[in-house]
């Protein structure tokens, strides 16, 4: 029997779903869907269980979706469910051909806020916005101008020589499979982009540029660049992984212990640099948190723990008319839950709300509050989060009972959620869930002090 693959047939989904994947829960993306299809109609398991490997050309792929979206994963979350179910991964090996096997693709990435170092903007440039930074091109304009770069870098007369999307050229290397045996791949003309490339006096910097705050990246990003220009220039060729979040550069410099090995990949150093120099005292805080209360919104209390990320999507959110729930699990680094959790504390404080589309797929835009903060220069943006947080009852509480008596412990947070009117949560495991957010959040507010 043929069968035709088509991914709004909810029968045949749900089909594959049962039979390639084993977390029944799974919320299933577009992207997922159209693997299930792929993987069903080419048996790609079946391949890779024999031949510890597969190779699938960008024509199959777009059966079903457009291969640039099937086939880029920056972040582990976001590969498809039967990928990290069956430990794969998919590197381009050129052009219009893919490699998928059971490999680990991706590198851990610690972003803190630690250790800041205070940098002088320009006063000479008017075009460029130190206050405003929307992109990565512009994140990378004002590391360059202000000197972030030549101190981090620890390099002389530093020029930009490289960017945009280019071919790799041919190179091989080796990356581990599951078994500790090595896959050796070759490429031949894989198309690469690179952010930056910075030449100075004693090194080419290859720089990697994300908006987005993550546990980790796609390790291609760095190598792919490193290995295309290896053999071009003689100068050693520094990688380098730029994240710019929330008025702050983190700089990560990575080397490959063994060029030709994919996974050799070590940190080498990480600083962190930003403009702002207007601290927030614990004077203002306190004064924001005597407002006036408001209403508990009927939105799920936040489930989400790290307060920078929140800020973070509201950055991206920013920059976009709307975003679908599908467009924020691919482009950020999210799973469907995720998704859902993020934009839910974002409508939990009034800075975004939810709409549907004509399909009933949910979208988001950010409302006149969220335009105001977040398009606000930083510190101001700061206290206005502030205020956005404390007008809620149960983190107005945590956040004096935090002040007078020092840090609460998780059961003392309940407590105060308790004594609290919180919409719709009915259990103790749901408190208790609940309590890391708050603690994360009033951490955060603390954090600006310290």
């Amino acid at each position: 029997m043929t069968i035709q693959y088509d991914l709004n047939d909810s029968g045949l989904i749900g089909f594959l779903k049962s039979k390639y994947i084993k977390a029944k829960d799974a919320i299933l993306t577009k992207n997922d869907k159209a693997w299930l299809c792929l993987i069903d109609k080419y048996k790609i398991l079946d391949s890779i269980e024999q031949n510890n490997c597969y190779s699938i050309e960008s024509k199959k792929i777009n059966q079903f979706r457009e291969s640039r979206l099937m086939a880029k994963f920056d972040h582990y979350i976001n590969l498809p469910v039967v990928f990290q179910e069956n430990n794969l991964s998919i590197l381009p090996i050129s052009r219009g051909e893919y490699f998928i096997a059971k490999m680990k693709t991706y590198h851990s990435l610690k972003v803190t806020n630690d250790n800041i170092t205070y940098m002088v903007k320009p006063d000479n440039l008017e075009s460029l916005d130190f206050e405003n930074i929307n992109s990565e091109t512009a994140a990378i304009n004002c590391a360059l101008a202000s000197g972030i770069f030549k101190d981090f870098l620890e390099d002389e007369n530093l020029t930009p020589t490289i960017d945009g999307r280019m071919g790799s050229g041919q190179f091989s290397f080796e990356i581990f499979n599951d078994n500790k045996n090595f896959h050796r791949i070759n490429v031949t003309g894989a198309q690469i982009e690179i952010d930056s490339g910075l030449e100075g006096v004693n090194y080419l910097s290859l720089i990697e540029a994300k908006r987005n705050l993550a546990d980790d990246f796609l390790v291609r990003q760095l190598y792919y660049p490193f290995k295309t220009w290896l053999g071009r220039v003689t100068k050693p060729i520094k990688p380098v992984y730029l994240v710019y979040s929330n008025g702050i550069f983190h700089l990560n410099e990575y080397r490959f212990e063994d060029p030709n090995r994919y996974d050799s990949i070590q940190l080498v150093k990480s600083k962190n640099y930003t403009f702002s120099t207007s601290d927030i005292t614990l004077d203002e805080i306190t004064e924001i948190a005597k407002q006036k209360i408001t209403e508990e919104p009927k939105v799920a209390f936040p489930q989400a723990d790290n307060f920078e990320r929140v800020i973070n999507l509201g950055e991206l959110l920013n920059e976009n008319d709307k975003f679908t729930r599908d467009k924020v699990t691919e482009k950020y680094a999210f799973d469907v839950r995720q998704t859902n959790y993020y934009t839910d504390a974002l409508r939990y404080l009034g800075l975004v709300e939810r709409r549907y589309e004509s399909n009933r797929q949910p979208y988001y835009i950010l409302t006149e509050e969220g335009e105001k903060v977040f398009n606000s220069d930083l510190r101001t943006r700061k206290l206005l989060l502030i205020k956005n947080i404390l007008e809620h009852e149960v983190f107005n509480k945590v956040f004096n009972d935090w002040l007078n008596n020092g840090r609460p412990n998780k059961n003392r947070v309940v407590e105060l959620m308790k004594e609290s009117y919180i919409y719709n949560i009915d259990s103790e495991d749901t408190y208790k869930r609940r309590a890391s957010s708050v603690i994360g959040w009033i951490k955060w507010i603390f954090s600006l002090v310290e």
